[in-house]
């Protein structure tokens, strides 16, 4: 059986992944899903303002060695790309397999903010209007997104990644495509790049960004 952990995106927290744990744990199964620093309901102003992709990257490493896990499936969702990248990069060779789950693939030196769309980059900038340091959810229920969603801390979204190459060598790599919103992804030219290197086995599911809420069953099935 798998060790799985699974990293949400951005403003988001291990909430995310609420419909998809039971399926995993019901296969056999063990299933860690992490809520970043400054995203935690309890994180101050000042944790939100100093947490970066590098302390992203130490909760996932944190966990591997709190839990002794060896043999690890990081899944990251979104934003959790970087993340999970820059922890495998760092992990001692205990990451067995990644899946980038309609996520971000950096390559040393790059940053979400480099690698989203100017549109995306905009809503970083407006919506960290309020504080400069804090990116506040670009909808706000009712009319959009989930109310548990929390300020994402800039820092991390502009942060280069600085890999080794390590995470190149992780035995298995997977990228989920989520095709079922064509209108307003930045992921079409990175799916474009990953079928064209064997080194990495690249899905599609037809749904919108969030596949986990949408369809957790074909997302479970995908992860198994």
């Amino acid at each position: 059986m798998a060790t799985f952990v699974l990293v949400p995106g951005a403003w988001h927290g291990s909430w995310m992944f609420e419909s998809v744990i039971p399926l995993l744990e019901r296969a056999g199964h063990t299933v860690h899903a992490l809520t970043l620093t400054g995203l935690r309901p309890d994180d101050d102003d000042a944790t939100v303002a100093s947490a970066n992709l590098d302390t992203h990257a130490g909760d996932v490493v944190s966990l591997l060695d709190r839990a002794r896990i060896t043999d690890v499936t990081l899944v990251g969702h979104s934003y959790g790309g970087m993340v999970i990248s820059a922890a495998a990069d760092r992990a001692g060779g205990r990451v067995s397999r990644l899946v980038h789950l309609d996520a971000y693939v950096p390559r040393d030196g790059e940053s979400c903010w480099s690698l989203t769309t100017e549109a995306y980059r905009q809503s970083f900038v407006a919506g960290a209007a309020d504080t400069g340091h804090a990116v506040r959810p670009p909808f706000r229920a009712p009319h959009g997104g989930d109310p548990r969603r929390r300020p994402h801390p800039l820092a991390s979204l502009v942060q280069t990644i600085r890999l080794t190459g390590v995470v190149d060598r992780v035995p298995r790599r997977d990228f989920v495509y989520c095709s079922g919103w064509e209108d307003g992804t930045p992921f079409a030219g990175l799916r474009a790049r990953l079928e064209a290197d064997p080194g990495w086995r690249v899905h599609d599911l037809p749904t919108a960004h969030n596949a986990m809420r949408e369809a957790p069953g074909a997302v479970a099935e995908l992860l198994i």
